[in-house]
């Protein structure tokens, strides 16, 4: 016979192995939201939900919100918090990342959303950022013994990790994201060759703390986190009629593929970027930005490989939750 504390502790554990948890990432370009539930130690996704707000869009450089963009974030918060009442979820776990992190106004929107909702949002350092996009990637897929490159191209940062399958070995994040250099050198349309010249001179005197970390530790390869990452392997995938699949952990990239899509990118004006086979709206207008950024990567470092992991910062936070690491807001 239990003692009635030991009964309280089964039911307490019963209830732990299958718990539900929601994950909202609220990005400078798309917010994400992503439920799932723990049995037996293991993850399960129920569900994945994402829609392109552009919180940073027309304010990210005077670091601002705009009240246009403000609205687009509250609607959309509004829209995940139906589904969590759906879903009868309770436990909800909110992060805002550069956007919101460094506007004058952020503290202001999260407040107003909360009031709104009563979704508490957490604001989360450049560094933590990269420390869940590493758990996300490593979920993902093996990163083996060798050391690799982990980038997330973001609207407002860019996160650099890099590590291999047991540690991290150096992390940083640059507000550099594919939305500030739109707004601050991608002026025309397909993009100038000046311009180009102007990122990548930018990305030069920005990226010094990487540069001296790659010679430090010297990572063979390139591995793209989401985002940007997903549209260029979906781009590459149809292109050589091979499948592709958002559902896997690992989609096909190659370092040649990618220059043959950056091309191609950079010869378009957006509607015909938009035309190009698994581009999608919510990418063309940073995906030049952003593709420059990864070519500037390939030209100056040496990578035998590009991988793509499906996986980046939310489901980070999900591995951390489910190794009994999960830090409440």
């Amino acid at each position: 016979m239990l003692t009635c504390f030991e009964q309280k502790s089964l039911i307490s554990y019963v209830i732990k192995m299958h718990e539900k948890i929601a994950i909202i990432d609220l990005g400078t370009n798309t917010f994400h939201l992503l439920i799932a539930s723990l049995e037996n130690g293991k993850t399960n996704i129920l569900l994945r939900e994402k829609q392109s707000v552009k919180i940073g869009l027309g304010g990210i450089n005077q670091r601002i919100i705009t009240d246009e963009a403000f609205h687009r974030a509250l609607e959309c918060v509004k829209r995940f918090k139906k589904t969590l009442t759906e879903w009868n979820i309770t436990r909800v776990q909110a992060l805002g990342t550069s956007a919101l992190r460094n506007a004058q106004n952020g503290k202001e929107v999260i407040q107003k959303i909360k009031a709104s909702t009563g979704i508490d949002i957490k604001l989360i350092s450049g560094n933590e950022e990269a420390e869940f996009i590493y758990f996300g990637v490593r979920s993902a897929l093996d990163l083996g013994l060798n050391n690799s490159l982990i980038v997330d191209i973001g609207g407002g940062s860019v996160e650099f990790i890099i590590g291999n399958r047991y540690s991290i070995l150096w992390k940083q994040s640059f507000e550099i994201g594919a939305q500030r250099l739109l707004e601050l050198y991608h002026k025309h349309d397909p993009i100038l060759a000046g311009e180009v010249k102007q990122l990548e001179a930018y990305f030069q005197k920005s990226l010094t703390p990487l540069q001296e970390a790659i010679k430090l530790h010297a990572p063979l390869t390139l591995v793209g986190s989401s985002g940007t990452f997903d549209t260029l392997s979906e781009i590459y995938c149809i292109h050589h009629n091979l499948k592709y699949s958002i559902s896997h952990n690992e989609t096909p990239l190659t370092v040649r593929g990618f220059y043959e899509i950056h091309k191609e990118l950079s010869a378009k004006t957006r509607a015909e970027r938009l035309q190009i086979p698994g581009m999608i709206e919510m990418r063309v207008d940073m995906i030049m930005t952003a593709s420059c950024l990864v070519k500037y990567l390939l030209d100056i470092f040496t990578f035998e490989n590009i991988r793509v992991s499906s996986y980046s910062l939310k489901e980070g936070v999900l591995a951390r939750w489910a190794e009994g690491n999960f830090r409440e807001v």
